[in-house]
């Protein structure tokens, strides 16, 4: 029962028992799932989840109800479930996730709001809890008016680009229909991310093409290195462009004609750029966006991960609700055309690679997020993994015998990082595609989340 429970929780922690003198341990996980997605405390179960159990389970649930009364603030919604697993009574707390975040720990002369990072609640940090603040009041980043007056500042690239993409022109009530400015002429910070000027510190794109499949240092091994700073026209246009001139369209000669092979599709490279330019975290200071170019695939990393819901590895695509972080500057982009309103422009990243001449299923797209960033991975349709050199060469026989050791390993679950750790490898995904992903198939090895295959708690078993 107990794996059932953990597989349909979105966040979980395990509590051999219930620590009272210092409830802290325990009450900062219930901060953090309501200040998340929200999660499941099971008690009486240890981190391997096997079943310990409790001996008073009665007056123990009496006492997390109180101390969460008590030692949290706002009050978060929680349901309290007692069952028994292999005849020991266990207690599961689930937390719902909250809508008037942030949620405090106050207690021992502290107030703390906490987040997840990984399997672990820590204290959220100033930017996070800012944000927390804007979501509970039901505003956005974008949205707040400034000090900043719009006669001081011009807007000569967003009006040629709207009266190119639209046909019309923008006039000076849209810049208050839109959002971009209130009645008396201060800017909101959308306004701001979009003037001619340079005023908004972090809108920034940093774009690196590296020799090889992983990063090494700027100085000996980028071959293309390029800073953008600027309105976010300015950053979709040349973060575009510095993956379109880092790249290569091969061709294949029909009978009649040829067809170009392009390493990634034009219209997924812009999508992924918009993606990360409208749903990144402008209150980080000192961040940036990153683009890194590698001979196998493009990396783009945004500061900021999903503004709600699960990380979006354990999601499905094609089902996911959007929530939009930055809603004037997206609806803006959609007026624009660089978007749609719908909120599939990971679908779209997705459909547009199926597109292209010579694709495979492995080199479907990737999206990974965590608490602090969203990363998306296109991956180079004409790079032959025949041709990756790395630290680890091996042949046919060399990979059945680490396939073997693997195996041998992984007799008790192992998570992926403790296996590449193990095996001296740097290079997860080509691990992956060489070993892990081999022995699946062949149902040597299997998950013990198999529904949440990219589960931060994914492990691995052998199969006996």
């Amino acid at each position: 029962m107990i794996e059932q429970l953990v597989a349909e929780a979105t966040e979980c922690d395990f509590k051999v028992a219930l620590e009272i003198k210092k409830p802290k341990s325990w009450l900062k996980s219930v901060s953090a799932f309501a200040n998340g997605i929200g999660g499941t405390l099971f008690f009486g179960i240890n981190d391997d989840r096997a079943a310990i159990g409790l001996q008073e389970i009665q007056k123990d649930a009496e006492i997390i109800s109180r101390l969460i009364k008590e030692r949290i603030t706002p009050l978060p919604q929680f349901v309290l479930t007692p069952f028994r697993e292999k005849e020991k009574d266990i207690l599961a707390l689930k937390v719902v996730a909250g809508a008037t975040t942030p949620y405090y720990y106050k207690a021992d002369g502290v107030m703390e709001a906490y987040v997840r990072v990984g399997n672990e609640s820590v204290t959220a940090p100033d930017y996070i809890v800012n944000e927390l603040i804007l979501k509970g009041t039901h505003r956005s980043f974008d949205g707040l008016i400034t000090d900043t007056r719009k006669q001081d500042y011009s807007f000569t690239l967003l009006e040629a680009t709207y009266r190119e993409r639209t046909g019309l022109n923008m006039e000076l009530s849209d810049y208050v229909s839109f959002g971009l400015a209130d009645k008396n002429g201060f800017l909101t910070n959308a306004g701001k991310l979009l003037a001619d000027q340079h005023i908004v510190f972090n809108s920034r794109i940093f774009c690196t093409r590296w020799n090889g499949i992983e990063r090494g240092s700027i100085f000996d091994d980028a071959l293309d290195d390029k800073e953008y700073e600027g309105n976010l026209i300015y950053l979709l246009k040349n973060g575009s462009e510095f993956i379109r001139n880092n790249s290569k369209t091969r061709f294949i000669k029909e009978a009649q004609y040829r067809v170009d092979k392009p390493d990634y599709a034009e219209r997924a490279v812009t999508e992924a750029v918009v993606n990360a330019l409208i749903h990144r975290d402008y209150i980080v200071l000192g961040s940036e966006i990153h683009i890194d170019m590698y001979d196998d695939r493009v990396e783009i990393v945004s500061p900021g991960g999903m503004f709600e819901g699960e990380p979006v590895q354990e999601c499905d695509i094609n089902t996911m609700r959007s929530v939009r972080r930055n809603p004037v500057i997206a609806d803006l982009f959609h007026r624009m055309k660089y978007m749609e309103r719908r909120g599939s422009g990971l679908r779209k990243i997705v459909s547009e690679t199926e597109k292209l001449p010579g694709y495979r299923e492995e080199l479907k797209p990737e999206f990974f997020s965590t608490s602090c960033d969203f990363k998306v991975v296109l991956k180079n349709i004409n790079y032959h993994q025949d041709n990756h050199q790395d630290n680890h060469q091996d042949n046919h026989q060399d990979r059945n015998v680490t396939s073997q050791k693997v195996t041998e390993f992984c007799t008790e679950p192992k998570s992926i990082k403790e296996i590449i750790e193990f095996f001296g490898y740097k290079d997860r995904r080509s691990f992956n595609l060489r070993y892990i992903k081999p022995l699946l198939d062949e149902g040597k090895l299997k998950m013990t989340i198999p529904e949440k295959p990219r589960s931060r708690n994914q492990k691995y078993i052998t199969v006996k």
